[in-house]
């Protein structure tokens, strides 16, 4: 069974979006190895600079890339990723575990986005769509996204 996590920075503070992430982990369980891995958020002022930015997105890269197993193929949810249709995503999930691939970590970065260097060792860079989500909601819609695929696979309804 292949591994499929969701490393995210910070932790879901609204119930609602707890509940639809915990919804869709349930599922997956019965078909993938399905986890999310919480790393804490780098706290900034309320006008940050962009040193004070772009150290943030560092020290918190180390720790989602310290979260990333060896093997693992990486794809990184930001906004000049590609986008894909769901059956698309159904298809790149099912090619990695086709070529033996064990683990996909998907990421999600903070507020301001992924370090260059977690884009960088990224085997893919995935976008939800043009417009700008809350990092929040994006972990609620990747991880219906992931459910979905794996019911397409299975060729269920559940995707019409």
């Amino acid at each position: 069974m292949i591994k499929v996590s969701v490393i995210c920075v910070g932790s879901l503070k609204e119930k609602y979006l707890r509940d639809a992430v915990a919804e869709y982990s349930k599922r997956l369980q019965t078909l993938c190895d399905f986890s999310i891995i919480e790393i804490d958020e780098q706290r900034l002022p309320d006008s940050p600079s962009q040193a004070q930015i772009d150290t943030a997105l560092q020290k918190e890269g180390e720790q989602i890339l310290k979260k990333v197993k060896s093997g693992a193929k990486i794809i990184a949810m930001c906004i000049e990723g590609k986008m894909m249709t769901s059956p698309a995503v159904c298809e790149m999930i099912n090619g990695y575990a086709v070529s033996g691939v064990s683990e996909i970590a998907f990421i999600i970065g903070g507020s301001f986005g992924l370090s260059d260097e977690v884009k960088n060792k990224a085997d893919y860079r995935l976008s939800m769509s043009p417009m700008t989500f809350p990092h929040q909601l994006a972990r609620v819609m990747l991880t219906e996204q992931i459910y979905r695929a794996f019911m397409i696979n299975r060729g269920s309804k559940y995707h019409k």
